[in-house]
């Protein structure tokens, strides 16, 4: 082969591994343009355009303390980072790049009017193979340098990280000649920065590591289903270098394309005429939704809330209250929640598998992987797009557009409802349509979709539920059926289809929830306990009857809950300091589900770093710098600076000023319905007031009215 068929084959074998990131990159908005609109098919003359113009965060100044940083503070912070004394000679690269948030007692105390607290944009960055936490003052440009600590670990990953390092073994030789040897043409690769991990090994505390693995995508855009099995490359991030080829899967073929590509477009005829499909459905709202977003304010109902996108965490809910129907007062629920990190270990030892135990948010950022969402798909017609402003290693800010959205969602469900029969001698029948308020992001991290969504509903409840879709991340075998398998071999996993293991795998998903009950950050947490209890003798028929125990946390280790079907608890965040009517501390309950617990070995190198599972709920004292339950530097990190850690301190939550912590889990043993796309599965926990309100809000709340609704018809023929 000559030398100019070489480079021409290089060139397009990066433009094919780029092209599966470019997609993260910043995007340009979309138009609303071609949004279906049905307005000629409804008979209402209050029809209002259904069609919403999308939110761009464009440069707008900020209007509240816990606003997201503006183009224009982004770029001061560019500006003001290129002078500090570190950089000025030395290239470095701008990890993480969000508000620096204000004291609570300021923003708690802060009203509209009033003049903003002075606006800070909090740094991580690199240097020199050095780490740096910076504070840059955006009106006067001061910087101050914190000390990193004597922690392991890196910040999260830039894009230009995940780019270059996953075009970098295209320098080298060996790979491609072992990409060529193993039958694959170098334009049809496609390839994965995969984090590393740490593994108690000296090379993962001098350098940044991250293994490639690679894939055909000749003929199927789900390039995922055709592992090239075994190859792993290991590189270091810094200097892009080499260090190591593993090749150990040479007589595992790579997996057919047939019947893989997931594209609507892409499908075949028989594929697409199934025996029956929905007609098109679409809930209109004929006076527009009732919901107003100002700025990232946004109002529905009797709640407020504050609403951001963040490159880490992804969509952030602050300041949540609720108005009290009684007196009209709004009434504070929680101060800041969100998706605090994500581990997801993968249940294969072997050497190309065994690293495969990710820290979506602490390694990746959560948010730097959400992609635009697709309207009338992703979110329904009537929805608020929010975008988010990120920016790139060098400091440049960029938009992502459409990153969340905020739609009211009515799916035919009862909020409350009763009937009288006839017995009573009264003909009632009384109900309340269920509508809600979702705030959705949906982040793509590499093969996976993480759909988060915040539900508020009218009668005080959040519901946070995480959905799971996207497409497996495969293994590569020689077997095509279950009977050419040993008896005494183990997959790791479910063979999906010829060639194709689904490899067992876990998610965790952990939330920080500050709550600040009623008017007051001094909450305690109280465990109730349901008791059997036995009647005394002769006192009633019944023997026995169950007892609510209620037991307050005095420290930490009082509020490690590990779940448990034959302990039945609910776990209250009450306020002590403020009662009912009737004399009840008011407070909230966490509701759990998605329940799986990590069955991992307290020692494996991955749960030490993945502590924060070993309880589905913590409860600490707020510390500002304790938000990210992974650490700050979860990239290689050796676990010593987690939420498992901070807790060993065994500190006091007796009205305190407390943070709830509680993970989603879900074990995932796959199937062949997983293949080649995953159907959606979702888990949720709830936040259900608990003697907050003096009687039930919904009752305020009118039933539908058949005049107040469009009439709609089919379009003519």
């Amino acid at each position: 082969m000559d030398g100019k068929n070489l480079v021409v084959i290089l060139l397009s074998a990066t433009l094919v591994v780029v092209m599966v990131f470019v997609t993260r990159l910043p995007a340009t908005l979309r138009s609303t343009a071609g949004l279906l609109d049905c307005s000629p098919w409804c008979t209402s003359s209050d029809l209002k355009d259904s069609t919403r113009l999308l939110h761009v965060s464009g440069d707008d100044g900020p209007r509240h303390p816990l606003d997201p940083l503006t183009i224009r503070e982004l770029n001061r912070v560019r500006e003001v980072v290129k002078s500090y004394g570190p950089f000025k000679n030395s290239p470095y690269a701008l990890h993480y790049v969000t508000l620096g948030e204000p004291e609570k007692q300021a923003v708690l105390g802060w009203k509209t009017g009033d003049p903003l607290p002075p606006r800070q944009a909090s740094v991580l960055a690199r240097a020199a193979g050095k780490s740096y936490e910076l504070t840059v003052d955006l009106l006067t440009g001061d910087v101050t340098t914190h000390e990193t600590g004597p922690h392991f670990g890196s910040p999260m990953l830039t894009m230009e990280d995940m780019v270059a390092a996953a075009v970098a073994p295209l320098a080298s030789a060996e790979f491609n000649r072992t990409i060529t040897q193993r039958g694959v043409d170098l334009t049809d690769l496609a390839c994965l920065p995969l984090s590393s991990g740490w593994f108690e090994r000296k090379i993962e505390d001098k350098r940044r590591l991250m293994k490639i693995q690679c894939f055909s995508n000749k003929g199927t855009a789900n390039f995922y289903m055709r592992p090239i099995e075994g190859l792993t490359v290991l590189i270091d991030l810094d200097t892009k270098e080499v260090i190591d080829i593993s090749d150990e899967g040479k007589s595992i073929p790579i997996p057919k394309a047939a019947n893989t590509d997931y594209r609507y477009s892409a499908l075949p005829h028989n594929k697409k005429s199934s025996s029956w499909s929905p007609n098109p459905i679409s809930t209109e709202q004929p006076m527009g939704p009732s919901f107003t977003v100002d700025g990232h304010l946004v109002r529905w109902a009797n709640w407020e809330f504050h609403l951001k996108p963040d490159s880490r965490a992804g969509l952030i809910i602050s300041r949540a209250m609720i108005r009290d129907s009684d007196t009209g007062e709004m009434r504070s629920v929680l101060y800041k929640g969100f998706a605090s990190e994500l581990f997801v270990p993968y249940m294969d030892p072997s050497d190309a598998w065994y690293f495969k135990t990710y820290m979506d948010a602490g390694e990746y950022g959560f948010g730097l992987q959400s992609m635009p969402l697709d309207p009338l798909n992703d979110c329904p017609r009537n929805a608020h797009y929010m975008d988010a402003v990120f920016n790139a290693a060098d400091g440049t800010p960029y938009v992502r557009s459409n990153m969340i959205c905020v739609f009211e969602s009515y799916t035919g469900d009862v909020a409350w409802r009763h009937s009288e029969c006839p017995i009573s001698g009264m003909d009632i029948r009384e109900v309340r349509p269920k509508v809600t308020l979702v705030a959705r992001m949906v982040a793509s991290v590499a093969n996976y979709d993480y759909i988060v969504d915040w539900e508020f509903q009218s009668d005080g409840l959040i519901r946070v539920k995480v959905g799971l879709s996207g497409i497996l991340m495969v293994k590569g075998t020689p077997y095509v059926n279950m009977n050419q398998v040993n008896q005494e071999e183990y997959l790791y996993g479910t063979l999906l289809s010829e060639n194709v293991i689904g490899v067992i795998h876990d998610h965790y998903v952990t939330f920080y929830l500050d709550m600040d009950i009623m008017d007051g950050s001094n909450n305690s947490f109280v465990k109730v306990n349901l008791k059997r209890e036995r009647t005394s003798p002769g006192y009633s028929p019944r023997r026995s009857y169950i007892k609510a125990v209620r037991n307050v946390a005095k420290t930490e280790k009082d509020a490690q809950i590990k779940l448990n079907l034959h302990d039945p608890s609910e776990f209250h965040v009450i306020n002590p300091n403020n009662r009912t009517r009737v004399g009840n501390p008011v407070g909230y309950k966490i509701v759990p589900a998605g329940t799986a617990a990590s069955l991992l070995d307290h020692n494996d190198p991955p749960q030490m770093r993945g502590a924060f599972t070993n309880n589905q709920i913590w409860v600490t004292p707020y510390n500002q710098s304790e938000q990210f339950a992974g650490g700050v530097y979860a990239y290689q990190s050796h676990g010593d600076d987690t939420l498992a850690v901070w807790s060993e301190r065994d500190r006091e939550i007796e009205n305190k000023d407390i943070v709830v912590w509680y993970t989603l889990g879900f074990h995932h043993v796959p199937c062949q319905e997983d293949f080649p796309i995953m159907p959606t599965v979702t888990s949720s926990f709830d936040l259900k007031p608990v003697n907050f309100f003096e009687s039930n809000p919904i009752l305020g709340f009118p039933p539908n009215q058949e005049k107040d609704l469009p009439v709609c018809k089919a379009a003519a023929a």
